[in-house]
């Protein structure tokens, strides 16, 4: 074999295919930035085709979009969370009453409950429209849950805590190994099933899976989390650099005084009796005092990055298709109120809201915008 062929079968190195696959995955930021966008959307309606229409949506960029990295199965597990709290919901309602209605489905048996305990019921009649209010609501939690679920299959946990100011990098390894925890069981699970069937165990037991299944995916937690904290021991984790007193002392009033005017700003939004203009007010300076903060504060902390995760064109693009699920909400809001939030009483089936649908539907362009190269596979 020449030399030139020689060249041209040498596979390149592991750095630059690590560059290589950031370069062609959009960046975590704005995975999470369009999963929150799409939960505020799921959470500003009560309308069952748009919630579904969310659900599907997120399953498609998933789909379409995800790696074949551990946390890339997080999706499902949390589709079956969902699942799950709709049934809970459901069944709370049934158990202890809710919104009634006059189409009775059964009749359970009742107890009396006192005074201090009015608006709640143990049994009783269980109505069409009580358990259709339950339904949607239940179903409103798990589309949050799926968006959230959706984040977690899509952004890389590792390029995330790369991204974080370096003021904000203690809190930020916390937050990211506390959302690592799913697909690190995820992965857990799988590994310890396909062991078991290797070794013949198919049995599904409770107390067989209590053997062979728990206890393992807890030795396995237990081990990363060891592994973890003699990685970030080793790397001289938490080190800072000398900062006078007063600058210490005036980063911290700057980082308090901005993330109260958040909250204090926050507050006034959702209030009806500030003034909107007062309340954006009070929202801008407590940003612009916690962004001085944090700016102000990584200087004290020795944190460099080797070849920085950018922020490109595209990943504006995915964040900007989570917005236009908020504005087609937002807009359903001013011109179709009713439809975003149904009546359940009278049954009835209900309208789709066309800018709410619009507006998911534009969500889903990450698929074409960041296609992954095992786009497509289940």
């Amino acid at each position: 074999m020449t030399g030139r062929a020689a060249m041209r079968t040498t596979k390149p190195p592991p750095e630059a295919r690590a560059a290589a696959n950031r370069r062609a995955a959009a960046h975590p930021v704005a995975w999470w930035g369009w999963a929150l966008l799409l939960a505020t959307a799921a959470g500003g309606t009560g309308n069952p085709w748009v919630l579904l229409l969310i659900v599907a949506v997120a399953g498609l960029v998933v789909t379409w979009c995800r790696g074949d990295e551990p946390w890339s199965g997080a999706y499902r597990v949390f589709l079956y969370i969902g699942l799950g709290a709709v049934a809970v919901r459901m069944a709370f309602y049934i158990v202890f009453g809710g919104a009634d209605g006059p189409t009775v489905l059964l009749t359970l048996p009742s107890v009396t409950l006192p005074d201090w305990a009015a608006g709640f019921r143990l049994g009783g009649n269980v109505t069409a429209e009580g358990t259709l209010a339950a339904a949607y609501d239940g179903l409103r939690l798990a589309t949050l849950l799926v968006c959230i679920g959706a984040a977690n299959a899509l952004a890389s946990p590792r390029r995330l805590l790369r991204s974080v100011p370096a003021a904000l990098y203690e809190v930020s390894v916390a937050v990211v190994v506390a959302l690592s925890v799913a697909p690190q069981l995820v992965e857990s699970v799988g590994r310890v099933r396909r062991a078991r069937a290797l070794r013949g165990n198919t049995s599904r037991s409770p107390a067989n899976l209590m053997r062979t299944v728990v206890s393992p995916v807890l030795h396995d937690a237990l081990e990363r989390s060891l592994a973890l904290a003699a990685a970030m021991a080793s790397r001289g984790y938490g080190r800072a650099a000398d900062v006078p007193a007063p600058a210490r002392r005036a980063t911290n009033a700057f980082l308090l005084t901005g993330l109260v005017g958040l909250c204090a700003g926050a507050y006034a939004l959702l209030g009806a009796a500030t003034p909107a203009p007062l309340a954006w007010t009070v929202v801008a300076c407590g940003a612009a005092a916690a962004v001085f903060g944090i700016t102000f504060a990584s200087k004290r902390v020795p944190h460099t990055r080797y070849r920085p995760d950018r922020f490109g064109p595209r990943d504006w693009a995915v964040v900007a298709a989570g917005a236009a699920a908020v504005a087609g909400t937002v807009l359903s809001g001013v011109f179709e109120p009713s439809a975003l939030w149904p009546a359940t009483n009278p049954l009835s089936v209900p309208d789709l809201p066309l800018w709410a649908a619009a507006g998911v539907v534009i969500a889903a362009a990450p698929a074409l915008l960041a296609p992954s190269s095992r786009g497509g596979t289940p």
